[in-house]
């Protein structure tokens, strides 16, 4: 395989040499093995990924795309990708609680966010030092996000929002949320919506944390009673927060679709061999499967990359790339734990963790039913699934039969 550097502009290599200086001063080269991680799962650690965070804003190396003046390096794609490589050779923590502020909130407040706003939220999301968490799924709105019942009613200068919110990522400790709420039940569900930033502290807040099965608590419920935002932490214009939720789960897809975490095929192959899996044909078999399933994923995911990269607002790519790596990052749970025999189901490691984590992998960011129909639509051109309540104003499509409309 070819090094990277060999086909570098003489800026590129400039610009490279620049980043291996900075950050040979300031980080630790990347230890051979390190522990599996998969979005966070089993790790709650954030003082480390805020030194880590702070580290890189120093140079705007955490968000390299962002524009200079808002923390970032204005870098170009090709700029970018370097940074990416060259961090990769260095020792990093678990990122995963902050990636909802760098990922999607961060990129979406730079596209639609007022000046105002973005001074006041971009530098604790490039620094770590804020966390932000998603307020869209509820109860009876997770794949159709559209048909959310949690109101927002104008008074004044202020907004008072209502409602209930679920599976919301590490709200327990986020210090801000991206809101999604219902402004107008008169018109059709996805004309009605508005999105604003919301301080996890204002009072009404109420967070309560969901217990996995893998262990974790980071999934939370969230309910909203009479919680006061300001008017100045609306993001875009009354009504128009279905645009902004499409940016947001674009950019969400997309960051998903670049990778879950960091499974090598040297580490398979050893945990293979270790446990005696390459001298069984029908094992060996399935390894060799589970290797080309994750070789095609990370193309899938360096697929997306390219498309982040280059400027493209995020496509159906993220959607493709995060199908393909939640079906092979299951298979991996699987064939791992199988290999283990029966120490796996007590051993607690975190190939066990990874198999519990498993089934979310096809809900999270979007389920698999979703993402199909992306790809189907977007992709093959297949005509759309009915939409029956499309052009229907929210306060009759919700109302049970017999009800008045509200």
């Amino acid at each position: 395989m070819s090094d990277p550097t060999d086909e570098d502009t003489p800026e590129e290599a400039r610009f490279r040499h620049r980043v291996v200086e900075f950050l040979s001063a300031r980080l630790a080269p990347r230890p051979r093995r390190e522990q599996l991680q998969i979005m966070g799962a089993g790790s709650d650690d954030l003082e480390s990924g805020r030194r880590f965070l702070a580290t890189l804003a120093e140079a705007g190396m955490a968000v390299p795309r962002w524009p200079a003046h808002l923390g970032g390096m204005g870098a170009t794609p090709e700029q970018a990708a370097i940074v990416a490589r060259e961090l990769a050779r260095f020792d990093s923590p678990e990122l995963y609680p902050f990636m909802v502020g760098i990922g999607l909130v961060g990129p979406t407040v730079i596209e639609h966010g007022t000046p105002d706003q973005q001074q006041r939220w971009l530098p604790g999301i490039r620094d770590g030092s804020e966390i932000w968490c998603q307020l869209f799924s509820e109860p009876d709105a997770g794949s159709d996000l559209a048909n959310l019942g949690a109101r927002a009613e104008r008074d004044g200068e202020v907004w008072r929002a209502s409602g209930s919110k679920v599976w919301s990522s590490r709200a327990h400790y986020s210090q801000w949320g991206i809101l999604l709420a219902r402004t107008d039940p008169t018109v059709p569900k996805h004309a009605g919506i508005t999105a604003f930033g919301v301080r996890m502290d204002t009072p009404g807040v109420t967070v309560r944390p969901l217990r996995q099965m893998n262990g974790d608590a980071h999934f939370n419920e969230v309910f909203l009673d009479e919680v006061v935002i300001d008017d100045a932490d609306r993001i875009g214009q009354p009504g128009a927060g279905w645009g902004i939720a499409v940016a947001v789960l674009a950019h969400e897809r997309a960051s998903i679709g670049e990778g879950w975490g960091s499974v090598s095929i040297a580490e398979v192959v050893d945990h293979a061999r270790r446990h005696g899996g390459l001298d069984q044909p029908v094992m060996r078999a399935r390894v060799a499967e589970l290797v080309a399933n994750l070789e095609v994923s990370r193309m899938s995911s360096l697929r997306a990359r390219a498309a982040r990269r280059s400027g493209r607002p995020p496509g159906p790519e993220g959607s493709g790339a995060k199908l393909r790596n939640g079906a092979v990052l299951k298979q991996l749970g699987e064939v791992a734990l199988d290999l283990e025999g029966l120490s796996g189901l007590v051993d607690g490691d975190e190939w066990q963790t990874l198999f519990l984590t498993g089934p979310s992998l096809s809900i999270r960011g979007g389920t698999d039913e979703i993402q199909r129909n992306i790809v189907g639509e977007r992709v093959l051109g297949l005509p759309p699934e009915p939409r029956t309540d499309k052009n229907v104003p929210f306060s009759a499509s919700r109302r049970t039969p017999g009800e008045p409309a509200r």
